[in-house]
């Protein structure tokens, strides 16, 4: 078993501000880092709204923890789920953290478990805040996520879904990454170093591989080498 798989994971989730039909894609992600031991949804259990949650923890071996509504306006959950992300963070036994809410109150946590050197994953919605978004080693959206990784609804986007923002991230990262005589550099270099200086992730685009993506813009060019691996190069 390789190491990747050693590492213990935290999933950590603001069931008031997330929605249950993604917990599927969610830990299918999180299994890229490692292996996800600890699985906690936090809200008041006796509200309707999270019925679907509460229907599920069992079938996904999800720890509900309550809050209650102490007051009203003032968020109990947040304030469990940043005491339990640190009390995590100092036994030192967790390597990575997804947390699945899209509230921006979060934010702080996450540069904080960031600033520790540990990969943190969040997953919310389209309207997140884009601090909380930047803050997190990569932010996915989830409606995007289900779509993506659904074999009937799976579509990847058109290149016109591509913004010149997107376009100078990649650039970027082709420039800095090791390049060849003919102006080549490895994808994965690539994709690493574009994840590095920001939240990118192909999925929130409607790919799976960053491949796919970058074959739908004119203005990069791939190759595959003798190696087996894919080289990239900015055409224009």
């Amino acid at each position: 078993m390789s190491e990747a798989l050693l590492k213990n994971i935290a999933l950590l989730i603001d069931a008031d501000n997330a929605s249950h039909h993604g917990i599927d894609p969610v830990l299918t992600v999180l299994a890229e880092l490692g292996q996800v031991n600890i699985r906690r949804a936090y809200g008041n259990w006796a509200k309707p709204a999270l019925s679907n949650w509460n229907r599920i923890t069992h079938r996904y071996g999800i720890s509900p923890h309550q809050q209650f509504d102490l007051t009203k306006g003032k968020n109990a959950t947040d304030m469990a789920m940043t005491i339990d992300a640190m009390d995590l963070l100092f036994a030192g036994k967790v390597d990575g953290f997804g947390i699945m809410s899209s509230d921006s109150d979060f934010t702080p946590l996450v540069t904080r478990l960031r600033q520790d050197g540990l990969i943190v994953y969040g997953f919310g919605s389209d309207k997140a805040p884009e601090a909380f978004r930047t803050a997190c080693t990569r932010y996915i959206e989830v409606d995007q996520l289900i779509r993506t990784t659904s074999a009937d609804e799976a579509k990847p986007v058109s290149s016109a879904a591509v913004d010149q923002s997107l376009i100078d991230l990649l650039g970027d990262a082709w420039k800095a990454a090791n390049r060849d005589e003919e102006g080549f550099a490895r994808l994965q270099e690539v994709g690493q170093i574009a994840g590095n200086r920001s939240s990118f992730d192909v999925r929130n685009f409607g790919f799976k591989r960053l491949s796919e993506l970058f074959r739908t813009i004119d203005n990069f060019e791939l190759k595959r080498r003798e190696d087996g691996q894919l080289y990239v190069k900015r055409m224009r």
